[in-house]
């Protein structure tokens, strides 16, 4: 028997780092975000070897335990071990034997929330093999727990909710761990539209996401009020921006996008640096009308708007800059799945 799960990676468009507690807890915090085609993958093979083996094949990176009821949480593989010891602590109570192979089609620090998304597939895998009773919001508030308590992972809250719902989703965080996930019902035209005028460029630039949040949290902690007045900014957009995806306004969508990346560089001085705003520039030059960098900043994946009648021009520009990548993703409108093959 295996069990295969996937989950898919999100595109923050608007409000991203205003899902990060010390925030919400006081303001509470908006964010719109949207699933594409680019995957989280686990399988999951029971086995009687008394073992437990994970492998993370994007990583080239390999852990085995024998099997018990705690792992130690390893430097190496911390979400693997970190859901085993969860899952097991909180719901099966005995040890597991498996072999467990992940991989990802995005690089760790993409932007894109690849590490909280593969933490969603593992979970889904796993609710899949030994048919635990998650619902969505259960699956994504475990793998907040986990990334978050349990690991000690700083971080915001949107991407295990992206992961585990999929589609277009406002979201809505507020203190007590209260989470809103509202999809958003947008007519076929304009996510054709929309999926016609993106283009993802990966900068080459993978950076720790974690750090960068730590710095927002301090801001915040500290009051300070460039900080506040940014999140608060980057929080009206996502209102703003849902209301021009919803009505068809590309005009309102791309201004969106300029003024919530104003916002958020002003949130944390490592959010951007010269090599981003020489590369935002440069697509601007290029035929795009905005952009902004995906997630929390530093590098990663830039996204980038354009009239799609110049999208070639613009891709092909942007191929000419030997250190990155550039992608078109298809929007997604499920989320997490599971499912077991027998005859293997």
């Amino acid at each position: 028997m295996l069990v295969r799960s996937k989950a898919p990676l999100r595109l923050g468009l608007a409000g991203g780092g205003t899902d990060i507690a010390n925030y919400y807890n006081r303001f509470g915090g908006y964010v719109l975000n949207a699933t594409i085609d680019m995957y989280a993958y686990c399988t999951i093979e029971p086995t009687d070897n008394g073992l437990v083996e994970f492998i993370a094949a994007d990583l080239n990176k390999k852990e085995e335990y024998p099997s018990t009821e705690v792992l130690s949480l390893s430097s190496v593989l911390p979400l693997h071990t970190g859901i085993y010891n969860r899952i097991v602590s909180d719901f099966v109570k005995k040890p597991l034997s498996f072999k467990m192979t992940t991989y990802s089609d995005a690089p760790a620090g993409s932007g894109l929330g690849s590490s909280s998304t593969m933490v969603v597939a593992i979970i889904k895998a796993y609710e899949e093999w030994l048919n635990l009773p998650f619902g969505e919001y259960d699956i994504a508030a475990n793998a907040y727990r986990i990334e978050r308590e349990d690991i000690g992972l700083a971080g915001g809250k949107q991407d295990q909710y992206a992961a585990t719902f999929g589609g277009f989703n406002f979201m809505e965080f507020y203190d007590n761990e209260r989470v809103i996930v509202n999809p958003l019902r947008l007519k076929r035209w304009i996510r054709n539209e929309l999926e016609s005028s993106l283009v993802l460029y990966y900068t080459g630039v993978s950076r720790e996401s974690a750090n960068i949040i730590k710095e927002q949290i301090q801001h915040t902690e500290k009051g300070d009020t460039k900080n506040i007045e940014s999140m608060h900014e980057m929080k009206n957009q996502a209102i703003f921006m849902k209301e021009a995806l919803l009505k068809g306004d590309f005009k309102g969508f791309s201004n969106c996008l300029i003024h919530g990346w104003l916002a958020k560089k002003n949130a944390a001085s490592s959010i951007s640096n010269i090599f981003l705003d020489e590369l935002y520039q440069y697509a601007l030059d290029n035929g795009a009308e905005s952009a902004k960098i995906s997630g929390a900043g530093g590098g990663g994946f830039m996204m980038i708007y354009c009239n799609p009648c110049r999208r070639i021009s613009l891709i092909n520009a942007l191929k000419e800059k030997q250190q990155g990548m550039v992608l078109t993703p298809s929007f997604t409108e499920t989320g997490t799945q599971a499912w077991t093959i027998y005859n293997n």
